[in-house]
């Protein structure tokens, strides 16, 4: 069977082919996929996936979901160090429009949850990861309400948005925009199961 990696390597994406390997593999075989997955590989998937399979809040957390619980996506980024992470997302009892999450990762003690609230994007099919807005009230096990744009956290997740794009039924991939700026920051996300 392919890996991932294989699939990303060539002139052109076969998105087809990316999109039914991933959903051909077990959770942690995609995982794995997803986390072996190199910035280069990040920024050509990103790239390639512009208007291809739209992205709603449903994919990220699916309808059965009971409210107010999270739902795991297991991430890979751009960078150097320190690039595995979660994104956690749960839908708030209040507000059935956006979801409401944070960012879990060993670092978080330092630079903390980086909270923001998840909407759909003015591009069709894509959704923003919004960290200047803060969910209105902690959740389930969430951390405390930090405000992105103090301390570390404002270097890390001040000023910014994550664009998502789709990839498969588990999987979606990202770029951070600072300052209204395009970054050369990308990351996958890989939903448990």
């Amino acid at each position: 069977m392919s890996r991932l990696t294989d699939l990303l390597k060539g002139q052109q994406i076969d998105l087809d082919a990316v999109s039914q390997h991933l959903d051909s593999l077990s959770n942690q075989e995609r995982v794995a996929q997803v986390r072996a997955v190199p910035g280069s590989q990040q920024r050509r998937l990103f790239q390639s996936a512009a208007g291809w399979r739209p992205l709603s809040l449903a994919d990220l957390v699916p309808p059965s979901t009971a409210e107010e619980s999270f739902v795991r996506h297991l991430g890979k980024n751009s960078l150097p160090l320190f690039s595995h992470f979660e994104k956690r997302f749960a839908r708030p009892e209040t507000n059935q429009e956006v979801l409401w999450g944070y960012n879990f990762s060993a670092l978080m003690g330092l630079i903390g949850p980086g909270h923001f609230v998840l909407r759909e994007g003015p591009d069709a099919g894509e959704l923003q990861v919004d960290y200047y807005a803060l969910p209105e009230r902690v959740i389930g096990d969430a951390p405390g309400l930090k405000p992105n744009d103090r301390g570390i956290s404002a270097l890390v997740y001040g000023n910014m948005i994550d664009v998502l794009r789709g990839i498969s039924t588990h999987v979606s991939v990202g770029r951070a925009i600072k300052r209204g700026k395009e970054t050369n920051n990308y990351f996958l996300l890989c939903r448990e199961a």
